[in-house]
């Protein structure tokens, strides 16, 4: 269909090749294909840098707790948000930022004026991140707990015998074995670079438009083009572009890393 100029009454083998005139239309829209790409990138980095250190830190805290059944409570409470539909985050999120949300009440009770966060595009990177963290932080650091159940624990009993403190254990044990998983994730991950979670970007912002210049991504991009244009060639060639570009992204990492570290490769 991306090489297609698509119509209903032929279907998608009968209508008219059009070559590469979708692409050229996703091109000459410069200034809104550099925005969305800008910004698809930019929270990829940010999610990624975010909430790998995050998951790391929390399930290296989980597994250091003393009291075990302490630790399997805050994992299964963590784990929860997962499971809530952005359709339902989003009424969440509006019950914090609306006009007369709670984090502007408390604003004015101390004395200061309430922000409109529905039409203040500056403050949605935050907020995004945010969102994104709390819904995925707690599942993320199961992953890596999985691993820290793995390492032999006689490696820490000679490392304290050798008068290695917590520091010094996590430092040179635990993060080292942490390596593999870590490096197989961000593999994973940078497939999808160019892919974004288009509840996230789409139904939380409430697609406003005045905030499109920090939250529109590709994704909620063309979810919006479907929903306003009957043009399915020109959405499905932006969705073309994505997947090659995740596709040249994650064969020229993977060469990367099978080159630096051939075990933690993934083919």
């Amino acid at each position: 269909m991306a090489f297609k100029k698509f119509n209903y009454s032929l279907g998608i083998w009968k209508s008219p090749w059009a070559g590469l005139e979708n692409f050229k239309f996703l091109l000459v829209s410069s200034d809104t294909f550099m925005r969305i790409t800008k910004n698809t990138l930019l929270y990829y980095l940010i999610f990624t840098i975010i909430g790998t250190v995050l998951n790391i830190v929390i399930a290296i805290g989980i597994d250091q707790l003393v009291f075990k059944k302490v630790g399997k409570l805050f994992q299964s409470i963590m784990i929860v948000p997962v499971f809530i539909s952005y359709a339902a985050v989003q009424f969440i999120v509006y019950a914090f930022l609306s006009n007369n949300g709670m984090i502007n009440g408390m604003i004015q009770n101390f004395g200061g004026e309430g922000v409109r966060w529905y039409t203040t595009a500056g403050y949605w990177t935050i907020i995004l991140t945010v969102v994104k963290i709390w819904n995925s932080v707690g599942y993320g650091s199961v992953l890596y707990m999985s691993v820290l159940a793995g390492i032999d624990q006689e490696m820490y009993e000679a490392a304290q015998i050798d008068g290695a403190n917590k520091w010094k254990q996590i430092w040179n044990i635990t993060l080292p074995s942490l390596v593999p998983m870590i490096t197989i994730m961000i593999l994973l991950s940078v497939g999808g670079i160019m892919r974004s979670e288009t509840g996230l970007f789409y139904q939380v912002t409430r697609n406003s438009g005045i905030l499109y210049s920090t939250t529109q991504v590709i994704d909620s991009y063309i979810l919006n083009a479907i929903l306003t244009t009957p043009d399915y060639g020109y959405t499905a060639a932006t969705t073309f572009y994505q997947s090659i570009v995740g596709l040249l992204l994650i064969l020229g990492a993977n060469g990367i890393v099978r080159k630096a570290a051939p075990e933690n490769a993934l083919f």
